[in-house]
């Protein structure tokens, strides 16, 4: 007599033959769709990022055929004898980019710092709704502050001050040289790193609150001071997240438009001295786009805009270095 263990069909197979249905048909169904659904929206991704740089470099081909590469290292700007150069821009994009980053990092550091160890539990409220606020104001209304309140303070006291204590110090007294307007490349630099503190000091708090208690209780259990516990566990723990903040800032920072386009003077020179009128990409691109009628001019700008891309996307591409080499230390 055979057993019918091996051959009986369980419960669900049962109802399955019986039915002549699947009962998982739906939700297998609804799967697959939410699988499509994701990838169209990846794909979506791709296709965008595509179509900006197709565009970018199908518009940049009349200067580039004219000029070549001679284009990234002339220093003449001058539409009316169809004379464009972007060093002048590039420079200042960087300059400023860099003043704002030296500004806003240790500030943000020590902002995060005391929001998350210092700081009493009702006033940390109060100062993390007043970091959003600030990073949600339009960049238009820190350049017309920018413009109207910061530059006057920075001609009549901060400027001045700085030529003559920095006046005989080798390098540091052609930086800071130049007439003290308020404007400039150092007042353009100011307002990119008032206008990043936000944005770094966000990602800093979120991720110094992440790490564990029992980490810090034991440096403080032998006898670290808060500095020490800050600095030999809170920074190496997070160390890979706060450059990711700073990336982010500093990709605030290089895309800037009308704030920088109120406070660096919109010069087309290059010049050691930080207090002097300079230029930047975003800024050339606001000032003239609406009125670039040569075909030839409206290509530059578009190539200044390609440039910006390039930035943009070495930079992005030598943090996802930094940090995937940090991540393994």
């Amino acid at each position: 007599m055979h057993s019918n263990a091996g051959t009986q069909a369980s419960p669900s197979a049962l109802r399955v033959s019986l039915s002549g249905s699947d009962p998982f048909k739906r939700e297998r169904l609804l799967d697959a769709c939410f699988g499509k659904a994701m990838m169209a929206a990846a794909l979506l991704v791709l296709v965008t990022l595509g179509a900006i740089i197709a565009t970018l470099v199908y518009g940049s081909l009349p200067i580039f055929e004219q000029q070549g590469l001679r284009f990234f290292i002339n220093r003449d700007w001058d539409p009316v004898n169809s004379l464009f150069g972007a060093l002048p821009a590039i420079y200042g994009t960087l300059v400023t980019s860099i003043i704002a980053l030296l500004l806003a990092v240790p500030i943000s550091f020590l902002i995060a710092v005391f929001l998350t160890e210092l700081c009493p539990p009702r006033l940390r409220t109060f100062y993390v709704g007043l970091i959003e606020l600030l990073a949600g104001i339009p960049s238009i209304i820190y350049g017309m502050w920018g413009l109207f309140v910061l530059a006057p303070l920075l001609a009549d006291y901060v400027q001045p001050a700085l030529s003559r204590g920095f006046a005989h110090t080798p390098w540091l007294g052609a930086l800071f040289s130049g007439t003290p307007i308020g404007i400039g490349m150092l007042p353009a630099g100011l307002i990119l790193a008032i206008m990043i503190i936000p944005f770094i000091t966000s990602v800093m708090r979120d991720v110094f609150d992440v790490v564990p208690t029992t980490l810090k209780e034991g440096g403080y259990g032998i006898g670290a001071t808060r500095w020490e516990v800050i600095r030999d566990i809170v920074v190496p723990y997070t160390r890979v997240p706060i450059f990711g903040g700073i990336m982010l800032g500093l990709g605030r920072a290089l895309g800037e438009t009308m704030a920088v386009t109120f406070m660096i003077g919109n010069a087309n020179t290059i010049s050691a001295g930080l207090f002097n009128p300079g230029n930047s990409i975003a800024s050339v691109i606001a000032n003239e786009f609406a009125e670039a009628s040569d075909p030839l001019h409206l290509s530059a700008l578009i190539a200044l805009g390609l440039i910006l891309f390039l930035i943009a996307f070495v930079v992005l591409a030598c943090a996802r270095l930094l940090i995937k080499h940090a991540g393994r230390v």
